[in-house]
């Protein structure tokens, strides 16, 4: 559409930021990985760096570069120690992987991996599922993990999944969510990240959340959240949470990414989607939407499908 570029790249708002919102938000860009984790068809390691090295170039500073889980598992990522090799790191971009277990811990040290996270579950059938472990024997397995990591120096990240809504259990209470997460940081992670894994949270549920968080003395510095979008809630369930002061938030260039336990899931929230909203409400994130545009661009035609970003859309068609 004629002048839909221009009007896509405007000069950021000048409007004050509302008392309410951060001035500034971290992105976790999990494009790389949680994004192209589930995609059937490999995709060539050559293809991931010049990925990781252009969403670099767009201004994104923490870039989830790949999972040292068992190829068996998840095929897509069996490159991670060659795509670690190939890496042109950046000066101020971190690269953290995620790491299952101490084996997985064991790579990533080798691989002269900074920042690790692990990926641990609110829920009992999925922790069952996804981790071969109950809900409290995934700590057991997270422990040694975290302490050896912690010892060596690198930062821990938390993931924690369905913490809103689980497909097996159904919705899942704030307090379980909550009582995951300070066993996670009492264990020595220093950020939780609050997974919406198939996509069903509202703003209120945020909020409770939240509030769950902050009664049982938990600073929101050490919170993020990751949102899908499977009812188009993401982007508000994330404007939500940072209202409330949470000032780092997940999301995937493009859309990429899905959710296998959820029909129609749209995968998480695009990082583009992300930028325009929040270049908008005065906000600064680093991020050069156009560059970003590209990029999701570029990949899309990778992947031989159109990004399902609406700004992507609307930006590059």
């Amino acid at each position: 559409m004629p002048g839909a570029l221009d009007l896509g790249l405007p000069a950021r708002v000048p409007a004050p930021v509302p008392g309410d919102l951060p001035s500034r938000i971290t992105i976790w860009e999990v494009g790389a990985r949680d994004g192209l984790q589930n995609e059937s068809a490999v995709v060539p390691v050559e293809v991931k760096l010049e990925f990781l090295d252009r969403l670099a170039d767009a201004g994104l500073t923490t870039l989830e570069a790949t999972s040292f889980v068992h190829p068996k598992w998840v095929p897509q990522l069996a490159d991670a120690a060659e795509l670690l090799a190939g890496l042109k790191k950046r000066e101020g971009v971190r690269y953290p992987v995620l790491v299952p277990n101490e084996r997985g811990l064991d790579r990533a040290l080798a691989a002269g991996v900074e920042h690790i996270a692990i990926f641990g579950s609110a829920t009992e059938t999925f922790a069952g599922k996804n981790l071969n472990r109950t809900l409290d024997e995934q700590f057991a397995m997270f422990e040694p993990v975290v302490t050896r990591a912690r010892a060596e120096g690198l930062d821990v990240r938390g993931y924690v999944s369905m913490c809103f809504g689980d497909p097996w259990e159904g919705p899942v209470a704030a307090d379980q969510v909550v009582s995951v997460g300070k066993r996670l940081l009492d264990m020595g992670c220093s950020q939780l990240s609050l997974g919406d894994t198939i996509g069903v949270a509202t703003t209120g549920q945020v909020d409770a959340l939240l509030d769950g968080f902050i009664a049982a003395g938990t600073s929101l510095d050490a919170l993020a959240v990751h949102f899908h979008d499977t009812y188009g809630q993401a982007l508000a369930n994330t404007v939500a949470a940072l209202r409330r002061g949470v000032s780092t938030v997940d999301s995937s260039a493009g859309g990429l990414g899905g959710c296998p336990y959820a029909e129609s899931a749209t995968g998480n929230l695009a990082t583009e989607d992300l930028v325009w909203a929040l270049n908008g409400l005065g906000i600064e994130t680093g991020a050069d939407l156009g560059k970003l545009a590209d990029t999701s661009a570029w990949m899309a035609q990778r992947l031989g499908r159109p990004s399902p970003s609406r700004v992507v859309q609307a930006l590059r068609g």
